[in-house]
């Protein structure tokens, strides 16, 4: 449909995998005489992504679907198709599945996806090579961002080479250390330390190497919580992934960076925690992992919305609020969630926003602490009354999940 309106030009600050398929969603659901001309930046020299291997369920499969992403993800023969996360406890058995297979083996929803393990690199390859199609948008990186000014017509961003930019809409979408929130939207809202790091790192196994899973298993300890997983087709590694309960060591993110150089002081703590465990590939899997990484989890409390509301001005969309490492889960969908924007005023479109997408994003901050406090180190007892619940709590919540999963946001009106 026309609508004779002058596109927008939008800036978005972060090239990570949230501010790109932001860019995509917005120009896919535009209309076609209003497609919105996109500026993206990016701290970083290079485009690139931290972390190690995502799973991305169905109904994210289902966003970068719509937005061309998940057939270069195919084409590329990037991630490993899981059917079901299994769930373990390391000191006796399996213990329950999440499935994702659906009633028929094909996956939830329609069109019907399942869920697929992939490492956050080839996540990222796979949405430039979709954004490098786009003339409509731009992707810089090496831009660090000094200031952010806002009028009732434009918002203009100074950056620290001297260079400035101006657009209609400015979108945050840079992380958990968010320029757009610190020096504009929220400046008092601080990232804290949840008390949990996530230690990460990829074994390659032989052929005959055995594993205690089909795909992908979160292994449940009296001292954290392993993750065990498959990320490619071709099933020669393995990613290991340990959420573990670790005192802050009071020295910020410079004192984190020096603890994780340390990967085999990393490692030796993994198999105090889980080098005891009944199923016997745990140890060897924790033995041959290469660089174990370590980072620190997260997160910050949600809040009223603050984003400025003049006409064609507004810093916004931000993912700063979910627990790093989490946020990924919900970044395709908010992406998709955002394409009302061109055709709309960006007021309208910012509050239809804010009332489709917070209440999944408070459920998932929610969901998120949960996994935080289950992995506190624990007794004989407490494990045991531990182990004991999940079975239970996943037959409980199955069909929520398979809503969940069987959303689609493009499908969604946004009442405006």
């Amino acid at each position: 449909m026309a609508t004779n309106k002058k596109p927008l030009k939008i800036i978005i600050l972060g090239g990570g995998i949230a501010g790109l398929t932001t860019a995509l969603a917005l120009t896919k659901f535009a209309p076609q005489d209003a497609v919105p001309q996109i500026q993206i930046f990016e701290i970083r020299p290079v485009p690139a992504t931290i972390g190690g291997a995502v799973n991305l369920t169905p109904n994210a499969l289902r966003m970068l679907d719509h937005l061309g992403v998940f057939d270069v993800i195919r084409e590329r023969d990037y991630g490993k198709d899981i059917d079901e996360l299994e769930v373990f406890d390391i000191h006796s058995t399996k213990l329950a599945a999440s499935d994702f297979a659906g009633p028929e083996g094909k996956g939830i929803g329609d069109p019907p996806f399942k869920a697929l393990r992939i490492t956050r690199g080839d996540c990222l390859k796979a949405v430039l090579a979709v954004l490098e199609q786009k003339e409509n948008i731009t992707l810089t990186c090496g831009k660090r961002t000094v200031d952010i000014r806002e009028t009732d017509d434009d918002v203009t961003l100074a950056f620290e080479d001297g260079a400035t930019c101006t657009a209609d809409i400015l979108m945050g979408c840079d992380g958990i250390h968010s320029v757009a929130r610190l020096r504009h939207v929220d400046p008092a809202r601080r990232e804290t330390y949840t008390g949990v790091c996530n230690a990460f790192g990829f074994a390659k196994v032989p052929k005959d190497f055995e594993v205690h899973f089909k795909c992908t298993a979160l292994n449940f300890s009296r001292r954290g919580i392993m993750l065990t997983s498959y990320h490619d087709s071709s099933m020669e590694s393995v990613y290991v992934g340990a959420l573990m309960a670790v005192p802050d060591i009071g020295a910020g993110r410079d004192g984190w960076r020096q603890v994780g150089a340390d990967a085999e002081g990393t490692r030796a703590d993994i198999l105090r925690r889980f080098g005891d465990a009944k199923i016997a590939c745990v140890r060897p899997l924790i033995e041959m992992a290469e660089d174990f990484y370590i980072r620190p989890l997260v997160d910050q409390p949600l809040h009223a919305p603050r984003r400025r509301r003049a006409r064609h001005a507004a810093a916004g969309r931000e993912h700063g609020h979910r627990l790093r490492g989490h946020g990924h889960l919900l970044a395709v969908p908010d992406a998709v969630d955002g394409k009302g924007m061109p055709g709309g005023h960006p007021k309208e479109a910012f509050e239809a926003y804010e009332r489709l997408r917070k209440p999944r994003i408070a459920a998932a901050f929610d969901e998120s602490r949960a996994v935080v406090g289950s992995v506190a180190e624990s007794g004989w007892l407490g494990h045991r009354l531990r182990t004991w619940v999940i079975p239970w709590y996943l037959w409980y919540t199955r069909r929520s999940r398979d809503r969940h999963f069987e959303e689609d946001v493009s499908r969604v009106e946004l009442g405006y």
